[in-house]
């Protein structure tokens, strides 16, 4: 049985608000969660240097002026100044500090926004379950069905709904939870390899001329 658009539509228009007041909060909260989440992917997307080959990157950290990009950005800075392995250690310390924990704080609030979700559809759950006691007491001969049937919906619709919006929330998470670890692993790797450099050149510096 297939739907045109419009009755598509209307068919998801009743059932939202058959949900009854909390489907506003869980809405909001729905378009929060996935606004936070898609500008997270933006940020990887737009900063995705992390991705680089290693012998690319690797060449680059000992010709730095010959990096490009975001990541070259990085390699210059993380070697300007420097003179020991200890000011590298320091000066990839501060471009961690400044790439990893904003991220971090972000995936922290959207975690909250997706902890949210379903506890607001029990909250409705709860709602909808006291409506159909209350029309059960009330309620007389065949307008009985009908306050029960609306008060059972709204009590499955709102849970329905927290659910939805924070099961693909959580994979998503745990996707860029993976991505800022992977992140984390390059600085590594690039902070050794860089380490790696001074090491040798001090180490030539230091030997007697023939």
């Amino acid at each position: 049985m297939s739907f045109s658009p419009q009755e598509l539509i209307n068919q998801v228009i009743e059932i939202w608000m058959a949900g009854g007041p909390l489907m506003i909060p869980l809405a909001i909260l729905g378009l929060m969660i996935y606004l936070v989440l898609g500008e997270l992917f933006l940020h990887l997307l737009a900063n995705s240097y992390f991705r680089n080959d290693p012998n690319e990157y690797g060449h680059w950290v000992d010709r730095p002026e010959e990096a490009k990009g975001k990541l070259g950005e990085i390699i210059r800075y993380s070697q300007e100044g420097c003179r020991t392995t200890s000011d590298v250690r320091l000066r990839f310390a501060e471009i961690r500090e400044a790439t990893i924990p904003p991220v971090q704080r972000r995936i922290v609030f959207a975690n909250i926004l997706l902890g949210a979700a379903p506890l607001t559809g029990l909250l409705g759950t709860v709602m909808g379950m006291l409506k159909t006691f209350l029309s059960l007491s009330v309620a007389t001969g065949g307008n009985t069905i009908d306050f029960v049937a609306g008060g059972i919906s709204e009590a499955l619709i709102t849970t329905q709904t927290g659910l939805v919006f924070a099961i693909p929330g959580y994979v998503a998470v745990t996707f860029l939870k993976k991505q800022m670890n992977e992140i984390d692993h390059f600085f590594t790797q690039l902070e050794i390899l860089t380490a790696i450099k001074f090491e040798r050149q001090n180490k030539e510096k230091s030997q007697p001329a023939a």
